[in-house]
């Protein structure tokens, strides 16, 4: 009987104990330090999430092109602006020149997309993962090509959202990207497809930098170093993060950018940053800041937002693990 009463010892006795089963849950630090196998996406992916956040974004994209070619008594403010294009033009003015911007989506972020991916698929150590210099330089490299492969459907994009706000007689009246790009080669020969490509080709390197390659390393943080999981919630807050770095980066180039096409006589670079940074200081790289990250951040949200959600149906229909 006294047999039957003994508590069994040693290491058995900590099963009822609770301290003891949580000291055997590994850490999830630790669970997710080790790099995940390379999934090859398509290279289109990039491209209709990108197409699909043009869509919810564009609205954003043509008050800023109105507000950098505004003459005479246009609004100087982005709220003044949209009042004055949907009293102008009604709420579908808002969505003036949409197939130019779907056409540079398809064009300028398919192949950033694509290319970046492709490369750090072959590129990348399998390992470990990539480090933050690897991925810029990725980045860059994908965003400097996108930036000629886009550049024609982006001239198209500016003129089309800016025509509506010029005199009657000096509007282009383009019935869309197609009828603009052919038009445009027509009349103006096939020059045109890479007028201003040079800057169109640096500000697409610094901006896929800036998105693509802080996105990937704020969402592998956010993974490895906080409780957050690999969701909807860690995409919307790594995608936040970047779109601050992007416009932070492009913030200084669109400055610089409108400073140059706006002086007058034929100064040089060199001098025009000497006279600007006499009359402000570094305060001149982030005028314009806000109006910026009103247009890249949500830009850059619902981008990876849809590009994840390509990513997990792709998983889903090939039965890969998540």
């Amino acid at each position: 009987m006294q047999a039957a009463d003994h508590q069994p010892s040693g290491p058995a006795s900590g099963a009822g104990n609770p301290a003891a089963t949580m000291k055997t849950l590994p850490p999830k630090p630790a669970s997710q330090n080790r790099p995940s196998p390379q999934i090859h996406y398509p290279f289109w992916f990039g491209g209709s999430a990108s197409s699909m956040a043009a869509c919810v974004t564009h609205p954003l994209d043509l008050v800023k092109v109105r507000l950098q070619t505004r003459t005479g008594s246009m609004p100087t403010s982005m709220s003044g602006t949209f009042v004055h294009i949907i009293k102008a033009d009604g709420v579908r003015g808002l969505y003036n020149g949409l197939s130019a911007s779907l056409l540079r989506q398809i064009t300028y972020s398919t192949t950033r997309f694509g290319i970046y991916e492709e490369l750090k698929t072959r590129f990348a150590p399998r390992d470990k993962q990539p480090s933050f210099p690897l991925l810029i330089a990725m980045a860059s490299a994908s965003g400097f090509i996108g930036g000629f492969a886009g550049n024609v459907a982006d001239v198209l994009n500016v003129r089309m959202q800016h025509d509506a706000s010029l005199p009657l007689e000096k509007r282009r009246n383009y019935a869309h990207a197609l009828d603009g790009l052919v038009r445009m080669t027509r009349e103006e020969g096939f020059a045109s497809w890479f007028r201003g490509v040079g800057p169109n080709a640096m500000r697409a390197a610094a901006m896929t930098a800036s998105q693509l390659a802080s996105y990937d390393v704020f969402k592998r943080t956010l993974i490895q170093r906080t409780p957050m999981e690999d969701n909807m919630w860690t995409h919307f807050t790594a995608s936040f993060l970047a779109g601050v770095v992007a416009a932070t980066v492009t913030s200084p180039i669109d400055v610089i950018k409108t400073r140059v096409m706006s002086a007058h006589g034929t100064s040089s670079l060199l001098s025009l940053l000497k006279d600007i940074y006499a009359a402000e200081g570094l305060k001149w790289m982030f005028k314009g800041w806000v109006p910026s990250f009103l247009r890249l951040g949500p830009q850059t949200i619902c981008t990876f937002l849809f590009l994840e959600s390509h990513r997990k149906a792709y998983r889903k229909i090939k039965g890969l693990a998540e």
